[in-house]
């Protein structure tokens, strides 16, 4: 299963959803690959620490040699690194995405990360890709890739209408490049139960047919500790309310990789 975590909008959560439910993978056998195609690095440091930016091969190595006529080609698995977490493994990110974006683009290599992870699914049980904020030659490359989409959001009115306008560019890279992309559901990440706003945008996103998980993500101080530590919830607080919530998320995408959720978008 190749997964991709997206929003256009900063700030809903990509990274903590994407590393936890790796590492929840990981953690219940799964042999599981973290792609961090955003180049902030985010989930890179929070699997690895900072040293990631000193690693040889990186998501901007694969991407940079699909560049070059000449030369030794690199393959996706030649920038995969292990993580201390049993099972779980990280193509890490790189400041350099940013120089390659523009000619990746104009050269069309939209296709290469499917291309390498359809390889890779022979060796990964669970690929997770996290994304930049924007939709971009990366994000797009992502949805081209995976076979299903997680949306973070984070309950409030400017991320309700966001979100419309994501659904559409869902349905439009579905038709023209991935008609296999499903939707398996929108995640409400950071909740709040005893704030109203919350409660009436979920009740009115609901109504409208888009596809909610049940299980909400509670806001904690937990989960920047866990980061700041470069520890999942799962290995550094395995009791704690949000990591409960993560581990029944996780039940409900293991249980459901085609959903009722699935090609509602």
């Amino acid at each position: 299963m190749k997964r991709v975590i997206f929003n256009q909008k900063g700030g809903v959560g990509k990274t903590s959803i994407t590393c936890n439910l790796a590492a929840i993978s990981a953690w219940k056998g799964f042999k599981t690959l973290v792609i961090d195609l955003d180049i902030q690095g985010n989930s890179s440091e929070y699997l690895i620490g900072t040293q990631f930016r000193d690693l040889e091969d990186n998501a901007a190595d694969f991407f940079k040699q699909k560049l070059s006529l000449f030369g030794k080609s690199k393959e996706a698995a030649d920038c995969i690194y292990e993580t201390e977490f049993q099972n779980l493994y990280l193509m890490p990110s790189h400041p350099e995405l940013a120089v390659i974006e523009r000619e990746l683009e104009t050269r069309h290599k939209i296709y290469k990360l499917r291309d390498a992870l359809n390889k890779l699914q022979a060796e990964y049980e669970h690929i997770y890709i996290d994304t930049p904020p924007a939709l971009n030659f990366y994000s797009r490359s992502a949805l081209i890739a995976a076979d299903s989409l997680l949306i973070p959001f984070d309950c409030d009115s400017f991320s309700q209408s966001a979100l419309m306008g994501l659904m559409e560019t869902v349905e439009e890279i579905r038709e023209d490049h991935n008609p296999e992309l499903s939707l398996e559901g929108i995640v409400v990440n950071q909740f709040q139960s005893q704030a109203s706003l919350p409660t009436q945008l979920i009740e009115s996103m609901k109504e409208s047919g888009l596809p909610i998980f049940e299980q909400y993500l509670s806001s904690s101080v937990k989960m920047k500790e866990s980061r700041s530590r470069q520890s999942p919830m799962i290995h550094f607080a395995p009791s704690h309310k949000l990591t409960q919530q993560l581990l029944s998320l996780h039940d409900s995408l293991s249980g459901s990789n085609t959903s009722s959720a699935a090609r509602s978008a």
